[in-house]
């Protein structure tokens, strides 16, 4: 007499050799992404400290101090005797320069981890976060607006100019915007005020100057914005002016690119329609590549432009840079750089977050590696 035959059931959650558990796999994804997540934690924690402490030492190599700097302005434009000007001094500074480095090194971190980025050494009594605040939100609505229009009509300009290789447009766009490219933007922003407002004399330069007309207070109106619009116009077309072509070359070596696979092949032979193709399968796939340089851009709007905002006065981080490097404000260029330096970090770390989200093979790779 034959045995029964015993059937043996897998416990939950062990699968089987031909269907392995999906839950397993899932799992150990998470394992791998949350692992990928915390090393690039790690290791923007770890920029950011060395972007602090290499600028906290390299304002202090700039020749001069904020003491220094004061008595010599006291000395050649009002014509005080140096006593004068250092008894002054003394008095209106609280920056003692015979600190020690290390000492002054030490203060900072731990300010720092206190969130607190010091006191204005220039304008006592005023903290950095303060003044930044104060001028962060300007640079941000110029410079990002600009980056936005440049971005989004490079990128338009780039598939054009991938699908119509060798035309007229493509000839255009890529000998006018690498010219432009190959301009800096604080010499562009010169030639428009020479050119435009000296020369010309098609730009009310007066007018434009600085952030918002005399008279015009901070409001939810549509004089208010349009009074902003109209003094931005001038840093916006000099920023879009000098990113917009690169962003339309870079676009249409990826989309050029894309276009040569496979599955575009594959996808014009099943009768797919262009529209689909072009938004689905090229569009897509060749704006993957580019999420990391965006966000890179992204993260620099912080930063502004120095010599660009100084040109037009418009009162951004730039010029609060520009006029705190003049005046050897230590803890004021320390948090601008910082801003910069986080904004920035974070912005890449965003952007290897999504491209891993996109593709796995980027953090299954870095995890095989670990």
């Amino acid at each position: 007499m034959a045995a029964d035959a015993v059937t043996v059931e897998a416990p939950p959650g062990t699968g089987s050799p031909d269907r392995p558990d999906r839950r397993a796999g899932t799992s150990l994804g998470h394992r791998i992404y949350h692992s990928f997540i915390l090393r690039r934690l790690v290791r923007s924690a770890f920029v950011i400290w060395v972007v602090a402490s290499g600028v906290f030492l390299m304002v202090r190599l700039l020749p001069g101090n904020p003491v220094d700097v004061y008595i010599n302005q006291q000395i050649a434009l009002y014509g005080k005797s140096y006593e004068q000007a250092a008894a002054e001094a003394q008095n209106y500074f609280r920056f003692d320069p015979a600190t020690p480095l290390w000492r002054q090194y030490l203060d900072y971190l731990a300010g720092l981890l206190r969130g607190d980025m010091g006191t204005s050494i220039a304008t006592p009594g005023v903290t950095v976060t303060e003044k930044i605040a104060h001028y962060l939100p300007w640079t941000l609505y110029s410079v990002g607006l600009a980056l936005i229009i440049s971005i989004t009509v490079g990128l338009l300009l780039g598939m054009i100019m991938a699908y119509r290789r060798g035309g007229i447009i493509d000839h255009a766009v890529s000998i006018i915007g690498s010219g432009f490219h190959a301009i800096p933007n604080y010499l562009l922003a010169i030639l428009i005020v020479v050119v435009g407002a000296v020369q010309l004399g098609v730009i009310d330069y007066t007018r434009m100057r600085g952030n918002v007309s005399p008279g015009v207070s901070p409001e939810l109106s549509i004089r208010f914005l349009s009074d902003i619009g109209y003094h931005a116009t001038l840093p916006m077309i000099t920023y879009i002016l000098t990113t917009v072509g690169t962003w339309a070359l870079i676009m249409k070596a990826s989309t050029t690119q894309v276009l040569g696979e496979d599955y575009v092949t594959v996808a014009r032979a099943r009768g797919l329609k262009d529209a689909r193709i072009q938004t689905n399968y090229v569009g897509r796939n060749a704006l993957l590549p580019l999420i990391a340089q965006i966000a890179t851009q992204a993260g620099f709007i912080v930063g502004g432009a120095i010599f660009v905002e100084q040109t037009f006065s418009y009162e951004g981080v730039g010029l609060l840079l520009f006029e705190s490097i003049n005046t050897r404000d230590y803890p004021m260029i320390q948090g601008v750089l910082l801003v910069v330096t986080i904004t920035v970090v974070l912005a890449n770390l965003c952007a290897d977050l999504v491209n891993a989200a996109l593709d796995p093979r980027i953090r299954l790779g870095e995890g095989g590696a670990a």
